[in-house]
């Protein structure tokens, strides 16, 4: 008789368990935010959007447009709230121009899943010619980094001077040349859950001070993961992600480049630095000893006036004329 009723004791052992499971799930589950709520909060007018390249490109295009430009590119999971410190001041004397990149923040996600730097170049190209803009000083930050140089070296013509924070592009563990990145199955778990404590954990080792990263700060950048979409296109780029071996792309640079690097950044690690002052025709380096991943962010007044000095020995800071 006990043998008979064994199954029976299973059976609903794992019918509870699927039950406790399912409200765990339920509980966790994050779904997609509704857009028209994220685009009335992040979202300064409708003009801040515009068609390039077949992609709908949230935008802010500050100003004197007979300015010099600044095109200023975010990092991977940023926006382009990321440079908000730094825009409100750039834009007294300089056209700044600024984009979530496709598949973050409030842009479209590419349709047809291409995240190649080739095709992040031709978007960025594309959009200097929907500006009207012939020439600027590139900015990027991690990815944007990335694709500030492939810019850089693609289009020289277009690059006046260049800025790179902490940039991606040399191999790293997890990211060799000339194959896809390895991105762990359990980042999958992203597309269904996103709790802002999970949100929070990912960020941190972006910032030498974690005390840095507010709550309001979280918010932001976990409301713009949840934009519809959005999350598939994170991991869909990242899945794609194919690093070439950069140093002849980097030779072909004519643009002054400076580096900026937080000394205590955990995610591109300073001694990359090295590596591009090694290559670049024409580069200089700053780094923060107390800073992390982003110090735009962390410490915008003071990389802020690293970068005003640069422009200012380029001679293409207006404030000083």
């Amino acid at each position: 008789m006990a043998r008979a009723k064994l199954p029976k004791k299973r059976h609903a052992l794992m019918v509870m368990l699927a039950a406790v499971l399912g409200a765990l799930g339920l509980w966790l589950y994050t779904p997609d935010a509704p857009r028209a709520a994220l685009v009335a909060r992040y979202q300064r007018s409708p003009a801040d959007r515009i068609d390039v390249a077949g992609l709908g490109l949230h935008l802010r295009d500050d100003g004197p447009r007979d300015a010099p430009a600044i095109l200023l590119l975010h990092g991977f999971g940023a926006s382009l709230h990321t440079w908000e410190p730094w825009a409100e001041d750039l834009r007294r004397d300089h056209r700044v121009v600024r984009l979530d990149l496709p598949g973050f923040g409030l842009s479209d996600a590419e349709p047809a899943g291409d995240y190649s730097d080739e095709r992040g170049v031709a978007i960025l190209v594309a959009l200097l010619d929907r500006l009207g803009i012939d020439r600027a000083t590139v900015v990027g930050n991690s990815l944007g980094g990335r694709l500030a140089w492939r810019l850089a070296a693609a289009h020289p013509e277009r690059v006046s001077r260049l800025v790179l924070i902490s940039p991606d592009g040399f191999a790293s563990p997890g990211f060799d040349y000339d194959r896809p990145a390895e991105v762990p199955a359990s980042l999958q778990l992203m597309r269904y859950v996103l709790p802002a404590p999970l949100v929070r954990m990912s960020l941190e080792p972006a910032y030498a001070d974690p005390a840095r990263l507010s709550e309001d700060l979280v918010t932001r950048y976990r409301d713009l993961m949840l934009a519809p979409g959005i999350r598939a296109a994170m991991l869909d780029r990242m899945e794609k992600t194919v690093l070439v071996p950069p140093e002849p792309l980097l030779a072909r640079i004519t643009a002054p480049t400076l580096l900026l690097w937080g000394q205590q950044d955990q995610m591109i690690p300073v001694r990359n630095a090295q590596d591009y002052l090694a290559v670049l025709p024409d580069a200089r380096l700053q780094v923060f000893p107390d800073l992390g991943h982003v110090p735009h962010e962390e410490a915008p007044d003071r990389s802020l006036a690293v970068l005003r000095g640069f422009l200012v020995a380029a001679g293409e800071d207006p404030a000083t004329r």
